[in-house]
């Protein structure tokens, strides 16, 4: 077919749909709130951006259609759709703004092309290279290789966007010398993302959780330690703890299936010497270090050193100043009286704001690599500042990505998407099935939202009163607690619009839509034995400690049944010899 009849016909398609969504939305009554006038078609713009980047396979280009569809849907009045697709354009330029106004979303892009100039650094140094080579020596198979990587992802468990960035690069060398795929690598830094600083009980996100079980709680008439609670919840987040036993189990077996057991099949094929084609356009594979520099370790222990210790630190400063600026007399008196006692750090960094804490702590290792880069001797002031910026450019696709993912999430909010979807699935249903509709309602939010924040700060205050009320025992709201927690994360790490995805994409310099696309078969069968062998039992009392035994025995039993063994049988011994 000829390109222009293509370009003609795709057009005539998009301005009928267009028509249709409009007679749809017109018919609708007014007057009323958005998830209600609008009904399914709530559903419409996260579904059009994730089906489009599953068949286009451009991201950018989904998130913008489907942030245009919800704006299109909020600005029809009439069958006019020309009027609504300008209005639509103009509001679409608006939300953008106002995303990247917002100092969170702001704080955030600025950390990421701070980082993305600090591993630019480590790289040309040659830093990079020399960690590589150091771990390559502990790591010489890929088991153990895999099995660091979620060692590394468990170290920096303080925030998920840092371990993104920050295991990715450092373990992309030694997993393409070990012929392990891009696909798996990302897996294993996702899945030590989100779901590792979820239950951490000092990290970013420790804050918001107790915070919105303290107000759930209260919202029944109950004053609880929302921290008391929270540390009740780690038990049953069956998903956090499983996801990160399979990664061990494909590790050690090297079993693996579906699209997964492809892509570590097709990294076994490639010789050790060839160089892996990244898809992504955020990419440091083409930097190199200065020829002829002495490679240290230390050029890259140091900045990412800095990056880290400076991080919980900034993380520490930014609650201690917001805590002595606030009214929380007890908290106050506890700042001053015993700042560095366990309980003072844990309340100084639950009311940190992480991503100007982050920002601060990459500024700062950017100022140290530049620093050592000059007294090195490597590259000039001149020199060093213009790699810095050279690796904050490969970064400015992502930053393009996640304000139109964060833009996604705003006007989906402004339809009441969420809304509608708790309507439609809170009805009256079984006790015992209560914790698995949860963890469900709360994936599926997470999922078409792309942010886990914004699904438990959802449902949380609708969770806790509608467990209380069909089942006023402690343990069992505790139960259905959690399920908000660990489903929100399950969603949002499957998420192909979840910053924490789009993130662990360009750390690992992975295709965006192979990641998510082989990363998805592996957290829905997680999540599938955490639902029949966790949250179901658990709504009949259950505990947890003979659920987890029995989901971690029938994960391995189905592992073994559904996977394949991805061995190295049959690669030349001079590819073996150079991977070591």
């Amino acid at each position: 077919m000829n390109s222009n009849v293509k370009t003609g016909l795709i057009i005539a398609i998009s301005v009928i749909l267009l028509f249709v969504l409009s007679l749809f939305i017109t018919s609708a009554p007014t007057g009323v709130d958005n998830s209600v006038r609008f009904g399914i078609l709530t559903l419409l713009p996260p579904l059009v951006a994730i089906a489009l980047a599953f068949i286009t396979k451009e991201t950018i280009l989904s998130l913008f259609i489907g942030v245009f569809v919800g704006e299109f849907m909020i600005s029809v009045n009439d069958l006019n759709i020309v009027a609504s697709a300008i209005n639509a354009f103009l509001a679409m330029g608006s939300q953008i703004i106002g995303c990247m106004a917002d100092p969170w979303n702001a704080g955030i892009i600025l950390q990421c092309l701070l980082i993305g100039g600090v591993i630019q650094l480590i790289t040309k140094m040659g830093g990079a290279k020399a960690l590589a080579d150091a771990l390559a020596k502990r790591a010489d198979t890929p088991r153990k290789a895999q099995l660091i990587t979620e060692f590394l992802g468990l170290c920096v468990f303080f925030d998920d966007y840092a371990n993104s960035l920050i295991v990715g690069p450092i373990m992309r060398p030694v997993m393409d010398k070990l012929k392990v795929s891009r696909e798996k690598l990302a897996f294993v830094v996702d899945a030590t993302a989100a779901p590792v600083a979820g239950i951490a009980i000092i990290s970013t996100w420790i804050g918001l959780e107790i915070s919105l079980i303290t107000q759930g709680f209260s919202s029944i008439g109950m004053k609880v330690s929302g921290f008391g609670i929270f540390l009740q919840t780690i038990p049953f987040r069956f998903y956090n703890i499983l996801i990160l036993v399979f990664i061990v189990m494909t590790a050690v077996t090297l079993y693996e299936f579906g699209p997964m057991k492809k892509a570590e099949q097709k990294a076994r094929k490639r010789k050790a010497s060839d160089p892996v084609k990244s898809l992504e356009a955020t990419s440091f594979d083409d930097v190199k270090p200065v020829e002829g520099i002495k490679l240290s370790v230390w050029n890259a222990i140091i900045p990412i050193g800095t990056l880290i210790i400076g991080a919980l630190i900034a993380f520490y400063w930014s609650g201690y100043t917001t805590i002595l600026g606030g009214e929380d007399q007890a908290l106050i008196t506890l700042m001053k009286t015993s700042p560095l006692s366990f309980s003072g750090i844990f309340e100084a960094l639950s009311a940190s704001d992480a991503s100007v804490a982050l920002f601060q702590a990459a500024l700062l290792a950017s100022i140290v690599g530049v620093l050592m880069a000059v007294l090195q001797r490597i590259m000039t002031i001149e020199e060093a500042i213009s790699e810095w910026v050279g690796g904050m450019k490969t970064i400015v696709i992502t930053g393009v990505i996640l304000l139109l993912a964060w833009s996604l999430g705003g006007v989906i909010g402004d339809l009441g998407t969420a809304d509608y979807l708790v309507g439609v699935l809170k009805g009256a249903i079984p006790v015992f099935i209560l914790p698995t509709l949860i963890f469900i309602l709360g994936a599926i939010i997470s999922f078409a939202t792309g942010t886990s924040y914004g699904t438990m700060s959802i449902l949380m205050p609708l969770t806790i009163p509608l467990a209380w009320a069909v089942n006023p025992e402690m343990g069992f709201v505790i139960v259905c607690t959690s399920g908000v927690l660990t489903g929100a994360i399950f969603g949002d790490h499957c998420s192909p619009i979840s910053d924490t995805t789009i993130l662990s994409s360009m750390g690992t310099s992975c295709d965006h839509i192979a990641h998510v696309s082989t990363q998805m078969y592996y957290a829905l069968y997680v999540a599938a034995i955490t639902i029949v062998f966790g949250y179901i039992p658990a709504g009949f009392g259950i505990s947890w400690y003979i659920s987890i035994p029995i989901c971690i025995v029938v994960m391995f039993i189905g592992l073994r049944l559904l996977g394949e063994k991805v061995d190295f049988d049959g690669i030349e011994d001079e590819d073996v010899e150079e991977a070591a």
